[in-house]
């Protein structure tokens, strides 16, 4: 795992307290105040991604930016105050897709009916939390796995980087190939890229802030950022009146719900499960776990309250924690800057692609030495681990990869007689799973 230089001593008092920091120095209030910026740069983009998968799903684009808005702003206050980490809520990359082109599209629900799964399967979450059965899950999954989720998640985060920063694309002979360099986009993505690395490698203060806003400035010089900011500071509140509680279960089939909410719950359970203990892990924080997971459900939950698909501890919060992130006050800082950007935004998307694009692929790359930990001398060790880490970027799921990782665990130690070495409750997880991928055949 990476972790980050300790600037003070880790107060065991700071769990019990209620406030998301105590007594922090004005050098750790700094670094944490930057640290909350350079998160909310890393994440704004899911204003305008999340509003426009939830238009798929019939709910009104200016209503479905509000709603983004306010359940990240809430989730990240709940993670600060109650979960005391360094980690930012957001709509769920992946689960929106799920939210409205399985949800919706697939099984048929109309977006009230999604938003009423969603509230239902945060309750399911937000009861697992609550119980020990969360720490025995956590402590179920052996290490090699959760190192590789680690490494998974920054090999993701490097794909999104790059193809957010316009350095690849899609293409139908090579699947993916690099663009060309006469792209201004691709040099300054490349050159805030290696900018980042060097006044990270010098530790200079503030340094993916400062990365951000070079990177703004050479994106503008050269003719790479767009000509003006997106146009929507007029977003209707009268529209969002239409969706705020709007959640009904009404018309919907009794089997169409359970398998819905069971199909949800998995996702956002295993996921965040993931993310959270090697978000933690980065930032040496490995006790606060239990009320990351808490303050997690519970922003699940409110999410179909807001009109929104559910919210995660989103993989950008990785920016903030290398930024020097330790406490609930980074969240805070980002869950306020969410506020402002609804009178803010068309200066906010004045910052472009190719300037966040590279702080993505720096995370990915502090998050690469958890490979080290991980033993690929007994295959049905390694071969599992090596799946989840190619699988979650490949696939570009974080679940998915998971899933596979898991599946392939169990199968291995059964298949060469250690299947006693493996906890039962990682056996029950792997089987659903299982389930999982049978439900999304069907």
């Amino acid at each position: 795992m990476v972790h980050q230089e300790n600037h003070g001593p880790s107060h065991t008092k700071e769990n019990a307290s209620p406030s998301p920091a105590s007594r922090l120095a004005p050098s750790a209030w700094r670094r944490e105040l930057l640290a909350g910026v350079v998160s909310f740069f890393a994440i704004v983009y899911i204003i305008i991604v999340n509003s426009s998968i939830l238009a798929d799903a019939g709910i009104p684009q200016e209503a479905g930016i509000i709603a983004t808005v306010l359940a990240s702003a809430v989730g990240c206050f709940v993670m600060g105050i109650w979960g005391k980490a360094p980690l930012i809520i957001a709509p769920g990359m992946g689960i929106n897709a799920m939210f409205t082109y399985t949800l919706v599209q697939g099984m048929g629900l109309t977006w009230q009916q999604a938003l009423a799964v969603g509230m239902m399967s945060g309750l399911c979450f937000l009861a697992i939390s609550m119980t020990s059965f969360v720490e025995k899950l956590r402590s179920a999954i052996p290490a090699s796995l959760q190192e590789a989720i680690s490494v998974g998640i920054g090999l993701m985060l490097v794909l999104i980087g790059l193809h957010k920063g316009g350095v690849i694309a899609s293409d139908p002979s090579s699947v993916i190939a690099m663009r060309s360099f006469a792209d201004p986009g691709v040099l300054v993505t490349l050159a805030t890229l290696a900018l980042t690395c060097i006044l990270y490698m010098r530790n200079v203060p503030g340094n993916l802030l400062l990365a951000i806003i070079g990177g703004t400035v050479l994106a503008y010089l050269l003719g790479a950022a767009p000509s003006k900011a997106a146009d929507v500071g007029g977003s209707s509140w009268s529209t969002y009146g239409d969706v705020f509680g709007q959640l009904s279960v009404k018309g919907a089939s009794i089997t169409t719900l359970i398998v819905a909410v069971f199909s949800l719950t998995l996702v956002i359970v295993f996921e965040n499960v993931g993310l959270i203990n090697a978000q933690l892990n980065m930032s040496g924080k490995q006790e606060r776990f239990k009320r990351a997971i808490q303050a997690t459900s519970f922003t699940v939950f409110l999410s179909g309250l807001f009109g929104t698909s559910p919210t995660v501890s989103t993989v950008e919060a990785a920016a903030g924690i290398s930024a020097g992130g330790k406490t609930g006050w980074t969240p805070i800082v980002t869950g306020t800057l969410f506020l402002l950007s609804l009178i803010a935004m068309p200066v906010i998307m004045l910052v472009p692609d190719q300037a966040v694009a590279p702080i993505l692929v720096f995370i990915g790359g502090l998050m690469m030495p958890a490979v080290r930990n991980i033993s690929f001398k007994r295959l049905e060790e390694g071969f599992p681990a090596f799946f989840i880490i190619a699988f979650i970027p490949l696939m570009h799921s974080i679940v998915d990869g998971i899933a596979i990782g898991f599946i392939s665990y169990a199968l291995f130690h059964v298949a060469v007689g250690k299947w006693r070495e493996v906890k039962p409750l990682f056996y029950v997880v792997s089987l659903l799973f299982v389930i999982y991928f049978v439900m999304q055949a069907i």
